[in-house]
């Protein structure tokens, strides 16, 4: 989406002129000097395609039609053994990395919150040999202290260093390794750890504090808690029968002579690696059992995908481990000889909440080439960059709005813009270090136009990923010459894409222009299933009769003509209304999060109502700038439910939704057509069913459209009804 151009014609024109003589002189040294022929030919070329023809695939990416891809190396079969490969090819280079604390305080707010700020030093690096000697002595330690082979053993920690020590150790020594979201509440950690029936837990000094201490008397089995922090273990107050230990201490047990040379029994490809547990935000967490040979594969189909990868890149770790794309993505950097600095969403950049006012957060100081983010960070990220745009003076926001929708259109080009990267966005570009190259977004849909802004402002492309736990988060990324929105690019090498049909939500294969349904996943990434969970292994997973399996994913996808697929619903997240019509709740919450008013929103529907409603959480920031504009004052809890700001709030959220679902190419639900009408075509009565009318007839008439966006289907709309 373009931003709104907000000068005088004749100085646009002039604007526009001279940027086209500039165009015209260096276009052709440019054109030949840089490789901007090939790079279109990659962005343009088919991706992948249907091996057996047929539009419901299934469909593999053209470079491994005959055979999917399940190892990086000949030989290296299981992660023990991917480990000890970096260690051999990189002894010496950097494999972790932790900043130093220098110092903490508390900070008085002015609303006379406190709020812990930090001063933080340079990052200390262990060697990937010093990291291997770590983890085989953790991993000795632990077998001392009871922990047996394929036996399971949980892991509830941060991010952090200590974190990948403590998985490697695991995997060295065949211990299973239970991985639980630290945001969990305490009767689903409870189940997790009682269901695998750990007796050994690994956590921080914090998180046993604040969500392990209250739930201890709930998993009787558990027997040792081993602490990552260099503190002090003195717990006199936890249950009886329960010993803590710290990390440092059990790693000097292992590295005894004694406990060292006993030998330990590895693990074969099939082996469970990891039982990851989901967030459980659709009920109780299901423990995802996933093999060595199931990570191989998908860590395999994502390295393909990055361009260059090699030991000289760094990569920036903040995402929670205990989910698939963080864990993946540092399996990926370690496979590669690339340093991994650690980071958390607090201390990310120098504007961080932790980050005390003029010293370098984390970003600045490593500077990566690498990173994955979720939608939400990104999502915030654009907001915080448009907000300050705002507030420039009125030449600096006029240069920079120019020469973003000047970037827009050479991006769709297929065309690079090195004065503009380096004359206007380099000081955005350097929020993230200055020296990204690729950026990795999965977990979420993502925007168009967040990631037309980061591919912009950020001077890189955004691989948008498709996968999930139950695929070891391996499923599709977009290719790095790729710069179409709201797509996830072709199957990656270790995976094949089926469409099954979904009658009632009307997603047929023989869809026109594009086959649709629902998308089922196969290849060697796929995982063993839900663990003590048969009933629904048996609805969710099959094998084929080549011996191949599938998992069904529940998402609704259509594959274009050059082999990219496009998540277009989910058909959990289909809300039938009270009329018959369909509304995703997921697309209306990621088109709305990028309102600037908008910090959060849920959308919810229910099939005996005709409409849809959402709870938000208002950017404090933007709110009271809206209120001083209309020249109303008062608390936060005034102004929240001040009935001309709920008027203005309201008409300023559905602009956003108009404007948001006729960029992305979605069918608008009654809901925003309804408020269409009610704010920009009041004199036009449009009752309910006529409505509704005319959405069946959009939604009948939607694939046989050349162009989708909100003026053309509203006027064909119209156009058919009258």
């Amino acid at each position: 989406m373009k931003l709104k151009e907000d000068m005088s014609p004749l100085l646009l024109q002039v604007f526009r002129s001279v940027i086209w003589v500039y165009s015209v002189i260096t276009f052709l040294p440019w054109y030949l000097l840089s490789g901007a022929s090939g790079s279109q030919a990659r962005a343009k070329r088919v991706k992948a395609r249907s091996v057996s023809g047929n539009p419901a695939g299934p469909y593999r990416a053209v470079s491994n039609q005959l055979k999917l891809v399940s190892l990086l190396h000949e030989g290296v079969d299981t992660l023990d053994k991917v480990f000890e490969y970096a260690v051999v090819h990189f002894p010496q280079r950097d494999c972790l990395g932790t900043r130093e604390v220098l110092s903490e305080e508390d900070e008085i707010q002015p609303n006379g919150k406190v709020f812990k700020k930090v001063i933080l030093g340079d990052y200390n690096w262990l060697s990937y040999e010093d990291t291997f000697h770590l983890s085989q002595r953790f991993g000795s330690g632990l077998a001392s202290l009871g922990q047996k082979p394929l036996c399971n053993i949980a892991i509830f920690c941060e991010t952090r260093a200590e974190w990948i020590i403590a998985a490697q150790a695991c995997f060295m020594y065949n211990f299973p390794l239970v991985t639980l979201y630290s945001t969990l509440g305490g009767a689903a950690i409870a189940h997790g750890l009682n269901e695998t029936e750990v007796t050994h837990i690994i956590t921080s000094k914090d998180l046993l504090q604040s969500r392990l201490k209250a739930i201890l008397m709930d998993v009787p089995r558990l027997k040792h808690i081993i602490l990552v922090d260099k503190k002090p273990t003195s717990w006199p107050d936890l249950p009886r029968g329960i010993m803590v230990h710290n990390m440092a201490a059990v790693q000097e047990l292992g590295s005894k002579p004694e406990n060292l040379i006993m030998s330990r029994r590895q693990p074969v490809p099939s082996d469970i690696a990891v039982i990851m547990y989901t967030s459980g935000s659709t009920g109780i967490p299901k423990g995802v059992m996933i093999s060595h040979s199931n990570i191989i594969a998908g860590i395999t189909g994502m390295a393909e995908r990055i361009p260059n990868l090699n030991e000289n890149d760094t990569y920036i770790g903040y995402l929670p481990l205990a989910h698939v794309l963080e864990l993946s993505a540092e399996l990926v950097s370690v496979s590669h000889g690339c340093r991994i600095g650690y980071s958390s969403p607090q201390t990310l950049s120098d504007q961080s909440s932790k980050i005390k006012k003029g010293s370098k957060g984390d970003t600045s100081v490593l500077r990566p080439t690498l990173m994955a983010a979720v939608p939400e960070i990104m999502d915030r990220i654009y907001k915080n960059v448009m907000t300050k745009v705002e507030e420039m003076s009125s030449v600096q926001k006029t240069l920079f709005v120019l020469a973003y929708n000047y970037k827009m259109e050479q991006l769709s080009k297929g065309y690079s813009t090195p004065l503009c990267d380096r004359l206007v966005f380099r000081k955005v570009r350097s929020l993230l270090g200055g020296n990204t190259r690729m950026l990795l977004s999965g977990g979420a849909p993502l925007s168009a136009a967040t990631q037309r802004f980061m591919n912009i402002c950020f001077c890189c492309p955004v691989g948008q990923g498709y996968g999930l736990t139950e695929t070891c988060g391996a499923g599709t990324i977009s290719e790095f010459s790729d710069y179409s929105t709201g797509r996830v690019g072709a199957p990656l090498v270790c995976s094949e894409f089926m469409l099954k049909d979904w009658e009632e939500g009307g997603y047929f294969s023989t869809d026109k222009p594009n086959p649709r349904g629902e998308i089922l996943i196969g290849g060697p990434n796929v995982t063993m299933g839900y663990y003590k969970n048969e009933q629904k292994n048996r609805e969710d997973f099959f094998v084929d009769a080549n011996g191949q399996r599938w998992f069904c994913t529940g998402d609704i996808g259509e594959f274009h003509h050059d082999g990219c697929l496009k998540i277009i619903d989910r058909k959990k997240d289909l809300v039938k209304l009270q009329a018959g019509e369909y509304v995703s709740l997921g697309k209306v919450e990621a088109v709305l999060k990028n309102c600037s008013l908008i910090d959060n929103i849920c959308a919810y529907a229910n099939s005996d109502e005709s409409f849809v409603i959402g709870f938000v959480v208002p950017n404090q920031k933007q709110l009271t700038v809206l209120a001083e504009q209309k020249g109303i004052r008062g608390s936060w809890e005034e102004l929240c439910n001040h009935a001309e700001m709920e008027k203005e709030v309201l008409r300023i959220i559905t602009d956003a939704a108009v404007t948001g679902l006729s960029t992305e190419g979605k069918h608008l639900s009654p809901f925003f057509l309804f408020f269409y009408f009610y704010f920009y075509e009041p004199e036009f009565e449009l009752n309910w069913p006529q409505l509704i009318w005319m959405l069946n007839w959009i939604d009948r008439k939607i694939s046989e459209l050349q162009c989708h966006c909100q003026t053309c289907l509203l006027y064909h709309g119209f156009a058919s009804f009258s």
